[in-house]
């Protein structure tokens, strides 16, 4: 088994949004490895909203490109009910028109496909320690 470490923040929940089933299921997996709890899945960017409205967990994991609603409604959709929440955008698109479009809708962060969990858990973490906005109150 690889060792990728873990999340530093305990209790640390998530939710994944891509058309893809397979991906979202290795992702989940991955997180829960990880110590993170998934509460959901999503395979479309609307039912990612949705789903977030009701879970409000500390983070979110979005595919880009995805039929119908995509990940850019998602960051958009997301960012009008909490301007603070984690967004970390996940794509194999690396054209600049892309990547421009994530950061003008202030994606926290952008994973590339084909993704380096090792990589995929230090951007949680460095997302965890500078989020000043508490997602739960203790």
């Amino acid at each position: 088994m690889l060792d990728v470490g873990k999340v530093s923040k305990k209790g640390c929940t998530a939710i994944i949004v891509d058309d893809d089933e397979d991906t979202v299921n290795l992702f989940a997996e991955f997180l829960e490895i990880c110590d993170v709890k998934v509460l959901g899945k999503a395979f479309d960017g609307n039912q990612g909203v949705e789903m977030y409205q009701k879970i409000f967990p500390d983070l979110v994991f979005s595919d880009v490109m995805m039929p119908g609603y995509d990940g850019f409604y998602v960051l958009k959709k997301i960012r009008q009910i909490n301007p603070h929440a984690i967004l970390v955008m996940i794509t194999g698109d690396v054209r600049p028109e892309t990547i421009d479009g994530l950061k003008e809708l202030k994606a926290d962060a952008i994973v590339y496909k084909p993704f380096d969990m090792k990589q995929v858990i230090e951007t949680i973490n460095k997302l965890l320690a500078k989020s000043v906005y508490p997602t739960q109150i203790n």
